[in-house]
Order: C-alpha cells, then sequence, then structure tokens
C-alpha cells in the first residue's frame, strides 16, 4: 500500500479534517499525519526523522506545513498555500499561549509562543531552500489558492519549483478544493510514476 504523509498547518493536529477526508477519499492510500512540535528547531528534524523512518511515496503539507513539506527533500511533495515566511505573519503567530484547533496525541489543548519562537521560525527561514536537488525541483508541486488573502508565496515557489497552480480557493482546504484539485494532482504524481 503506498503511504502519503500529511503535514497540517499551524495551531492544528495530524487529526485535522483534511487528514480525515483525504482517508475517505483515499482508501487504497495508508494516509499518515504526525502532530508537528509548535518550535521549528523541535519540529524540522522531527519531521525530516518521520519522513526517512516513513518512506512516504508523497509528503502533502497545509500552509506552515507547506513550508516544512518543501524542507522534505529527497521526496515527491505537494505543497498547498505553502507559509515561507511564518515569521513575518504577525496576525497568525503572535507571542501568547494560544489554543490548538484539534486534539493531539499528546492530548496537550494549549501552545505557547515566544518571541525566541518567532526567532527560530525566522531563523529557518532563511535556510528553507538550501538544499534543493534536480529531483526536487521535478517532482515538488504547489497549489495556490486565489483566494487566499493570508499566504501569498507563489512568486517565491516559482523561484525554485516549476510545478505551480492557481486554483479557485481560499487558505483553508474544503471537501471541493481537495476533489478538484489535490486528488487529481495526488494520482497523477502517483500513478504516473509506477
Amino acid at each position: 500500500m503506498k503511504k502519503i504523509v500529511y503535514f497540517h498547518g499551524y495551531g492544528s493536529s495530524g487529526a485535522s479534517g483534511t487528514v480525515e477526508m483525504l482517508r475517505k477519499m483515499l482508501p487504497e492510500y495508508e494516509v499518515l499525519a504526525p502532530d508537528i512540535p509548535v518550535d521549528p528547531v523541535d519540529a524540522l528534524p522531527f519531521l525530516k526523522e518521520y519522513c526517512a523512518e516513513q518512506q512516504p511515496d508523497l509528503v502533502i503539507g497545509t500552509s506552515m506545513g507547506g513550508m516544512y513539506a518543501q524542507q522534505m527533500f529527497g521526496f515527491r511533495k505537494i505543497c498547498v498555500n505553502p507559509a515561507f515566511n511564518m515569521s513575518t505573519m504577525s496576525k497568525v503567530l503572535k507571542t501568547g499561549v494560544h489554543k490548538f484547533f484539534n486534539g493531539r496525541k499528546d492530548n496537550q489543548k494549549e501552545f505557547r509562543i515566544t518571541r525566541e519562537t518567532i526567532q527560530h521560525f525566522n531563523m529557518m527561514e532563511r535556510q528553507q531552500f538550501k538544499g534543493i536537488t534536480d529531483f526536487d525541483k521535478e517532482n515538488t508541486y504547489g497549489l495556490f489558492g486565489i483566494h487566499d488573502n493570508m499566504v501569498n508565496t507563489y512568486d517565491t515557489f516559482r523561484k525554485y519549483y516549476r510545478n505551480a497552480k492557481r486554483f479557485d480557493g481560499e487558505h483553508r482546504l474544503n471537501e471541493k478544493v481537495l476533489r478538484a484539485e489535490v486528488l487529481p494532482l495526488i494520482r497523477q504524481i502517483l500513478e504516473t510514476n509506477d
């Protein structure tokens, strides 16, 4: 059975609605979705190790998860509305205590963002495109909602990758966009590479 790893967005978890929809729509694939640590100092090594262990056929990430997915060099990946500039998204990444949107495996309900967390995002963002190979240029896909009012990284993505597409949608994924845009791309990637 082919394996897909999904990286959730900021403040979410591996139990997000998107994961549930993907599992329902793709019963022929195993869809794995880890809870991503809040601080990139912990998150990036954790996700690289997770992918090295799981060896997924495809990594999909949305928003912050798309930014992390982009950095999983050597894997085929889809980045949906990737938030390459988390540290400057002051409406989103605010210091203080915040509630998670979904239940997490460790049962944590809240998380804390400090100035240091924001600095860690900034430091990682400066390095995030280092290490891209020819394989990555060929096998990294970007999907960008034309009504996304939170993130606009289409031009940044196009500096490094050629497979970029805009779609009629917003920042968050819904069932309509999953069916119309994400599923056909998943099938194209996983079935043409058999």
